[in-house]
């Protein structure tokens, strides 16, 4: 009898101590995917604030531009009307997205916004009084270097989200992930010619195109 309850005892023992391992090990692999995605949101704000830094220079862009005589008018109404189309798009500035055609919607908006702002600066090379204005070749230097910025935050973003994605996907790891409801995130899509880095820099010299921001 006593030998029984003894074989019982160990048997129970051992179950608990497989319970605890078990839970011990699912706590680690939760903590793990938390810290996956917590990296992935930081580096979706990042990509935010270049965004955003973007956004913040075209008032003055415009100001600038509209003042030359003869501008076209309708040249600058686009970057602004491109400017406003991205703030109707309802993304989390902190978190990043789950829902695909959320994050397409943004970066098609976002994409928008370049094609208008690259328009413009090509319209400028018409106008010699324009490029030669000191606040012009300020404004532009920002917003070369401000496209850089995007595509390196944006590259930076999807190697987060690859590391994620692929974390939540593995076996076991993803009966935690479904328990837990961690989901997949999608990646920024390539745009045609991203492979190139953005052409935005016109021969009017170097003298006085200084980036006040970095």
């Amino acid at each position: 009898m006593k030998k029984g309850l003894l074989v019982v005892g160990v048997i129970f023992a051992g179950l608990i101590g497989l319970v605890i391992i078990a839970l011990m090990w699912a706590v680690g692999v939760n903590n793990k995917m938390v810290a996956k995605s917590n990296a992935a949101d930081a580096q979706w704000a990042q990509v935010q604030n270049v965004y955003q830094r973007r956004a913040d220079l075209i008032p003055n862009l415009v100001n600038t531009v509209q003042g030359a005589p003869n501008f076209e008018k309708s040249t600058f109404q686009e970057v602004v009307n491109a400017r406003a189309s991205v703030g109707r798009v309802d993304v989390s500035p902190n978190t990043a997205p789950t829902d695909p055609n959320q994050l397409r919607q943004f970066q098609a908006a976002q994409n928008q916004l370049g094609s208008a702002l690259s328009r413009l600066l090509v319209v400028v090379e018409k106008y010699p009084d324009l490029r030669a204005n000191q606040n012009f070749q300020t404004l532009q230097a920002q917003l070369e270097g401000t496209e850089n910025r995007i595509s390196v935050e944006r590259g930076r973003y999807n190697d987060k989200l690859r590391e994620y994605n692929t974390y939540i996907q593995k076996v076991p790891a993803n009966i935690i992930a479904g328990f837990r409801n961690f989901q997949t995130k999608p990646y920024f899509e390539a745009t045609a010619g991203a492979d190139q880095p953005p052409n935005v820099q016109f021969d009017f010299g170097k003298t006085g195109a200084t980036n006040l921001r970095e």
